[in-house]
């Protein structure tokens, strides 16, 4: 076991990407280390979520296997509005197939941590430890919330009120403000991009309005998030830069944030195992 209750685990989402991340949190769980929080969005809430519930298998197959099931996804269930990615199969029906232990997570002593945005009002929301305490099974709306890209799913409802993406928040999609703001000055990071690389503002940003007039609020975000995203990348650097952070930029990610291919999805696990291996005493005398 390791005791990192002192260090934040900061997680970036990426659709599918997040099968290179998937080892780490698998290495995390396995080798018992405990972070004082841990704060995901988009796909990144996912990996949250199973490390909260201790569940290396469900970790790795969430990102792998489960792709091979033909309710997952694709061009037609987006034309029939189910979404590129299934939400209704991901976030619900999949559970008969991987069973996610509320034991566990209802038991961890983890503070998570996911964000999403409201597509009527463009509002950062947060739900927190305290928010699982309550209510467990909002883990599921939660993650389904923060990872539902406007347009390539359909939008998630929470209480009757709308949500997407939450990587079009104020954090840009990666967490290192929040983790500020819960007490945090130790990180660790997962990112799903590589380290040169910054995020461009949208060329026609008259256009990106016009696609979202119902949701003017989606639009805005959107032509904000290169600025946000950046800003909080530039913070994570300079954290890494003064020995604060420990990032996991990765150095052969092999796919894209939709890939659907097993083959080419485990390919890229082992790819991303690869590098948390070399990378591993490093990160443990870290978090030591």
């Amino acid at each position: 076991m390791i005791d990192a209750r002192d260090t934040a685990l900061i997680i970036e989402g990426g659709g599918m990407r997040n099968s290179y991340t998937a080892p780490a949190v698998v290495k995390f769980i396995e080798e018992g280390v405990r972070f004082g929080w841990v704060g995901g969005v988009s796909a990144g809430s996912v990996h949250a979520a199973n490390y909260a519930s201790r569940d290396a298998e469900r970790a790795k197959a969430a990102f792998t296997d489960l792709v091979s099931h033909p309710k997952f996804g694709g061009w037609l269930k987006l034309v029939r509005g189910q979404g590129y990615f299934n939400s209704e199969f991901i976030y619900g029906e999949s559970e008969a197939l991987l069973p996610f232990d509320f034991e566990a997570f209802t038991a961890s002593e983890v503070e998570l941590h996911v964000e999403a945005m409201r597509a009527d009002t463009g509002d950062t929301v947060a739900w927190t430890r305290r928010d699982f305490a309550r209510r467990p099974d909002l883990i599921f709306q939660a993650t389904r919330a923060s990872s539902t890209v406007p347009k390539v799913m359909p939008i998630t409802l929470i209480d009757d009120a709308p949500y997407v993406d939450g990587a079009l928040g104020e954090s840009g999609g990666l967490l290192i403000d929040a983790a500020q703001r819960a007490g945090f000055d130790k990180f660790l990071v997962l990112a799903t991009r590589p380290r040169d690389f910054v995020k461009n503002p949208i060329a026609q940003p008259a256009a990106v309005r016009r696609f979202f007039r119902r949701y003017p609020a989606i639009g805005e975000a959107l032509l904000e998030r290169a600025r946000r995203y950046n800003a909080s990348k530039s913070k994570i650097l300079a954290a890494e830069a003064a020995g604060r952070a420990v990032v996991l930029f990765p150095d052969d990610m092999q796919v894209e944030s939709t890939e659907r291919r097993l083959a080419r999805l485990d390919a890229n696990y082992l790819a991303g195992e690869r590098q948390v291996e070399r990378e591993w005493a490093r990160w443990e005398k870290f978090l030591a």
